[in-house]
């Protein structure tokens, strides 16, 4: 065979090799192509995402410490958290300032203490766990961290201890909600003075002793004070006089003695409820400011005789004074005949409407 021959039969290899190796670069420039889209989505999304990368590590420890409960489902490590549900970021700073963890019904998968990380996020302005029947243990002391907390609640829990000291030390608190735990033990006297406070609620606990004398000395003498339903005692301090409080609810208690000063014609007061207490003083003696729409007084030890000045109420609408050693007419007039018999009966010698008439 000729060399002319031979070459010929060669021949047809030479495009079978020219079209492996195009494909082998079109390939090579495919994969290279689909790196650096990944690539450039990456850092499309790392520079997207808002929220700060500490605070996003810290909610990750967080649910961690809760046990990844299905509450905080949306909370994926690949998204950015300031679109995960219970968590809202500064518009300009975009770092965490809301975190609010609640539950309509209860999570029985939900088992767990206040993590100590919530400490951890140092522009949070409003901190919340409500109506978590498995969140146990104390309030954690890293909360003392928080020097930018305006709101707390820690409410309808199953937290236990006492109400730290240590909450004292925020000084930018505005209101305190720890209702409807188990939490034990006195009132700290010093929760008088953080100077923003302005609503607190300590009601439905177990707490013991007296209501501080501190509590007189509120920087904001229009504070709302629930402390109801728990077991405080002794007499309510005469100090209380020198607040204003828009709401104060010290019923189902324990309390001793006068509650007259919380009354008085210079107060702005609107609600007061001393019921089911031991209190025991002359309501005669008693002056009430118009600014009164509710008062409770139920089931205590209280005497004397209605004072002709609740006429003068024209906003009331609340007022129960059973269940105490009352005598003496219903004054007439005011609001006060609009309320049934409920609201009167169960004294010692009460009359006149809506009772029967005095004889």
């Amino acid at each position: 065979m000729s060399d002319q021959k031979r070459v010929g039969q060669h021949q047809p290899l030479i495009p079978i090799i020219t079209l492996i190796k195009s494909n082998f670069i079109h390939t090579q420039m495919a994969t290279t192509l689909l790196r650096l889209s990944l690539l450039l989505l990456s850092l499309t999304h790392a520079f997207s995402e808002l929220c700060n990368p500490q605070d996003k590590k810290v909610l990750l420890q967080i649910k961690k410490d809760l046990n990844n409960p299905y509450l905080l489902a949306s909370w994926d490590p690949n998204t950015d958290c300031c679109d995960w549900y219970t968590i809202t970021c500064a518009p300009k700073t975009h770092r965490i300032n809301s975190l609010t963890i609640f539950s309509s019904t209860p999570d029985t998968n939900f088992s767990a203490q206040i993590p100590p990380s919530v400490g951890d996020l140092p522009y949070l302005e409003t901190l919340e766990f409500h109506k978590l029947p498995n969140l146990t243990g104390p309030i954690q002391p890293t909360i003392a961290k928080l020097t930018k907390l305006k709101e707390l609640y820690l409410s309808w829990n199953n937290l236990t201890g006492p109400v730290p000291n240590f909450l004292a030390q925020l000084t930018n608190l505005q209101i305190m909600d720890l209702s409807f735990n188990s939490l034990s033990g006195p009132i700290p006297s010093s929760l008088s003075q953080m100077p923003n406070l302005f609503s607190l609620r300590l009601d439905r606990n177990k707490l013991t002793g007296p209501i501080p004398d501190s509590f007189g000395f509120f920087k904001k003498p229009d504070i709302g004070l629930v402390l109801s339903h728990n077991q405080l005692s002794g007499p309510i301090p005469a100090s209380l006089a020198h607040i204003k409080p828009e709401r104060i609810d010290l019923s189902r208690n324990k309390l001793e003695g006068d509650a007259s000063m919380l009354f008085g014609s210079n107060k702005t007061t609107q609600i007061v409820d001393v019921s089911r207490n031991l209190l025991a003083f002359d309501l005669s003696k008693v002056e009430f400011s118009t600014s009164l729409i509710s008062i409770d007084l139920n089931h205590n030890q209280i005497y004397g005789s209605i004072p002709v000045g609740l006429t003068a109420l024209d906003f009331l609408q609340g007022f129960n004074v059973s269940y105490n050693r009352l005598c003496g007419e219903i004054p007439q007039g005011g609001r006060l005949q609009r309320f049934d018999v409920d609201s009167y009966f169960h004294n010692k010698c009460l009359c006149g409407s809506p009772l029967p008439s005095c004889k």
